[in-house]
């Protein structure tokens, strides 16, 4: 099987040289080489309009292929948008508005609005299945992220992550570390049967009363592998987003900070297929 190659800069622009070609994509991708009309039932018979972007139907009816994606409403050009994408499926620590602003010539406001939603719209893309099943291992790990020093103590985020190993990892943000709060996530993202790591932290303790079959490292003791229990697969992971956080971003607000996971997970879950993540961002809009 032929591998694709990723995209260059030369082959976006070739691709989409102006918001025509990226307009007729979406259009396509949308709603197909050969439209029906939902008024008429008339097939293919539909043709750009010149002061919209939006297409035609010789019955008068109109289709906006712009209409519940991230480019609705928006007054910045198309091919803007594509290349905006193409810049964070490009990138490993992700892309920060300010850069947006310099390569795209943009207002700050606008270019954090277009980060902001293109950052939804990975997490959209990328979905959450269940993870693991009999004989497959998960490990599980929390950690804390973003947050100032407030006062002599750090106020940062929660986040619990589990990674299915060689598959994909979900993340959520929760409001503490207790077991009241990360059983139920676990049990909800997790197929029961499954291998389950963690560290010696007392909230896991419980979790083969609910099906799993758990194992831990010490990591008080210093035992970071055991066998091949260990949590290094969900750690690296951590170290990837932190890095994305404080080298590209500097700090992350709790309120935004599941779209900034969604982004990493995007980008994690498709790692070994790099240059299929500006391909399926093309190709994931939502049909009408």
């Amino acid at each position: 099987m032929t591998k694709t190659k990723a995209m260059t800069i030369q082959d976006f622009f070739g691709q989409f040289p102006d918001d025509d070609a990226c307009l007729d994509h979406l259009f396509r991708t949308r709603f197909g080489d050969e439209p029906v009309c939902p008024k008429c039932g008339q097939v293919g018979k539909f043709g750009r309009l010149a002061n919209m972007p939006a297409y035609t139907c010789n019955c008068g009816h109109h289709l906006h292929p712009m209409v519940d994606t991230p480019f609705e409403r928006s007054r910045t050009p198309l091919q803007k948008w594509f290349y905006a994408m193409f810049l964070f499926t490009t990138t490993r620590n992700g892309v920060a508005a300010k850069e947006l602003q310099r390569q795209l010539g943009v207002t700050y406001k606008t270019a954090w609005r277009m980060a902001k939603l293109i950052r939804e719209y990975m997490g959209y893309v990328d979905g959450e299945g269940t993870l693991g099943g009999r004989g497959q291992a998960v490990e599980v790990d929390e950690t804390f992220i973003g947050g100032k020093d407030k006062r002599g103590h750090e106020d940062k985020t929660v986040v619990l992550g589990m990674i299915e190993r060689r598959g994909e990892v979900v993340t959520r943000v929760v409001p503490n570390r207790y077991a009241k709060t990360l059983v139920p996530i676990i049990r909800q993202c997790i197929a029961e049967g499954t291998r389950v790591m963690t560290d010696d932290w007392s909230t896991y303790r419980g979790l083969r009363n609910w099906g799993f079959f758990h194992e831990s490292v010490n990591h008080s003791a210093k035992e970071y592998v055991r066998g091949d229990a260990h949590t290094n697969n969900i750690e690296a992971f951590w170290s990837g987003v932190k890095r994305m956080v404080k080298g590209t971003h500097i700090w992350v607000s709790p309120k935004h900070l599941p779209t900034y996971l969604g982004e990493a997970e995007f980008r994690y879950n498709l790692r070994n297929q790099p240059q299929m993540m500006f391909p399926l961002l093309l190709s994931a809009f939502q049909r009408p």
